[in-house]
């Protein structure tokens, strides 16, 4: 039996992170990923060879914000393995069905101008909105760079700046509760305390819901943050598509000897005597783990798929009931549509201009189609007959990503995993055939057509996946692309129980990283970042606890001398 010090499922952007921090301490680390190419929601690949040569597509993540909130690429100097990022600016561009626009450049005084061609007033909010929102981030980033209930780390991650954003929202008592009441109201109740005007709430709702609730959804305000981190830390793409990003990380990993091996589906976590000692992979083939066994993939697969429920019991007898039944999930998921293009995009209604192609371009009419795209979803309908989407087109601001003259669309359209009234049919039992995924895509194509007419004679081939077939091909419990639903009582030490969220599990020697731990989905490397720091103190706690603090107290410094 091959031995490492530690064996990880799945070789998702989160595990390469985890391995890459734990390379670097030391520790041999084999990584086992079920597809052909590691990366997971992170690849960029030929979807359509035949049809469409030469033509790269990012299946899954393609703008990146998270990841600039915390210290991953510096910290594994990813640059050095060809980590590129080029940044967007323009950041979003929606158009209204009036012809109306809304144009968000990253810097906030910008926006404000391009705003104020419409409403004066809601301009002046949008600064309100977006210094509040800001500050915010700034006060909560360090709770996304410390395993959360790390009180230690989180402190240490606090610098003069961080600790000023945090003070200016809690002031005294009554603004205390101020935020405290917005923490607990809806994006929408949030939008309309600001704005007038539907062009402008239309697509922050839109970009509040990217965090897979509907804007009417309660405690889900934060999701505001999805916009204004357009604006600061900002935007950006790796060049050559977020692929890049996945190459770095195995050029990392790699040259640190850490090995990956594809095509090595893991089907059951071995245990003894209450430890987690490695892993069996399809063909059968076991291999040791040493030190630990992490998981790159959700708790419910883990602990309800690959681990005898025996061994579970032991350990925790409330764990399996728990997960099965304290873990929402609101059916959404993502059909998602990647076109190879002949000619860019034109939005010949909304006074076109190239920038618009940069950033997110988001269809979004009324905060009201927003909403049904989202409510729909959970009741098991398919919001397709006015559909909404979330679109970018890549080459805009990466031509390498096509054959010279031409372009891509990727396109991201809310959906049911589950749809009602098909029970037991489609793949997985799910309702989902080709026949309608296709039909579904007509119609998002058809409604992006009325912006951009052109669209319809440019396409050259298109790729669809339905939710059911990204849940199968990225192993997704459910097609839920952050694993578990991004809602406050699934998030920070809640997140995916608070009995599991500090990565470590009842199984010594198991521990959980990805989407489905704190801070949750989206490209960031902080789960992986965060798992492999809580490791790292169970095992080298003296040494650990050092190497923090004098990162720590170089922080505060720096950011005193450097005027916060």
């Amino acid at each position: 039996m091959e031995a490492y010090d530690v064996v990880m499922i799945g070789a998702g952007h989160n595990g390469l992170v985890c391995a890459a921090y734990l390379l670097n301490a030391g520790y041999s680390v084999l990584l086992l990923e079920a597809r052909s190419l590691p990366g997971g929601g992170a690849t960029t690949e030929e979807l359509l060879p035949k049809e469409a040569p030469g033509f790269k597509f990012n299946p899954c993540a393609l703008d990146h914000l998270f990841i600039f909130l915390g210290s991953v690429i510096q910290e594994l100097e990813l640059h050095k393995y060809g980590l590129k990022y080029l940044l967007c600016d323009p950041v979003v561009f929606c158009p209204h069905p009036d012809g109306k626009y809304f144009l968000a450049h990253k810097s906030v005084e910008k926006t404000c101008l391009e705003i104020a061609r419409y409403n004066h007033r809601d301009a002046q909010k949008y600064s309100e909105y977006a210094n509040y929102w800001l500050r915010f981030v700034g006060s909560i980033i360090p709770y996304f760079n410390a395993p959360p209930k790390s009180i230690v780390d989180l402190v240490g991650n606090y610098d003069l700046k961080k600790l000023q954003d945090l003070f200016s929202l809690l002031g005294g008592p009554n603004q205390t509760l101020d935020l405290l009441r917005t923490m607990l109201t809806s994006p929408m109740d949030n939008l309309n305390e600001y704005f007038d005007s539907e062009f402008i709430k239309a697509p922050l709702a839109r970009l509040s819901a990217e965090i897979s609730a509907p804007p009417s959804q309660k405690a889900m305000s934060f999701g505001a943050m999805m916009m204004v981190m357009r604006h600061d830390p900002g935007m950006a793409r790796p060049q050559g598509g977020t692929g890049a990003l996945t190459d770095a990380l195995v050029n990392c990993v790699t040259s640190k000897g850490g090995v990956i091996l594809t095509n090595q589906r893991v089907e059951k976590v071995l245990i003894d005597n209450g430890k987690a000692v490695g892993v069996r992979v399809n063909g059968g083939k076991e291999y040791r783990a040493n030190k630990g066994v992490f998981s790159n993939i959700d708790a419910k697969r883990l602990f309800l798929q690959l681990v005898d429920a025996s061994d579970v019991d032991s350990a925790d007898a409330n764990l399996r009931e728990r997960l099965d039944r304290r873990i929402a999930d609101n059916n959404e998921s993502i059909l998602k549509i990647d076109l190879a293009l002949n000619e860019p995009l034109r939005f010949e209604h909304h006074e076109h201009r190239d920038e618009y192609l940069i950033g997110s371009i988001l269809i979004a009419d009324s905060v009201n189609h927003v909403e049904k795209a989202h409510s729909d979803c959970t009741q098991g309908k398919i919001p397709d007959d006015d559909p909404s989407m979330y679109l970018a087109m890549p080459t805009g601001l990466d031509p390498s990503m096509a054959p010279q003259g031409k372009h891509t669309a990727w396109i991201e359209f809310f959906a049911p995993y589950n749809i009602t009234g098909a029970e037991g049919t489609g793949l997985k039992g799910t309702g989902w055939t080709d026949e309608l995924k296709n039909k579904v895509a007509d119609r998002v194509v058809e409604k992006l057509a009325e912006y951009s007419p052109n669209l319809k004679h440019s396409i050259i081939a298109r790729h669809v996946e339905s939710p059911a077939e990204l849940g199968e091909r990225l192993g997704f419990f459910k097609g839920n692309y952050y694993h578990l639903d991004m809602t406050l009582d699934q998030m920070l030490c809640f997140r995916p129980l608070p009995e599991l969220a500090n990565y470590t599990t009842p199984i010594e020697n198991l521990y959980l990283t990805g989407a489905g731990t704190h801070p949750g989905g989206s490209i960031s490397g902080l789960p992986g970042r965060n798992c492999a720091r809580v490791f790292l103190h169970h095992e080298k706690p003296l040494q650990q606890t050092l190497k923090e603090a004098g990162n720590s107290i170089k922080s505060a410094i720096g950011s005193v001398f450097q005027g916060g």
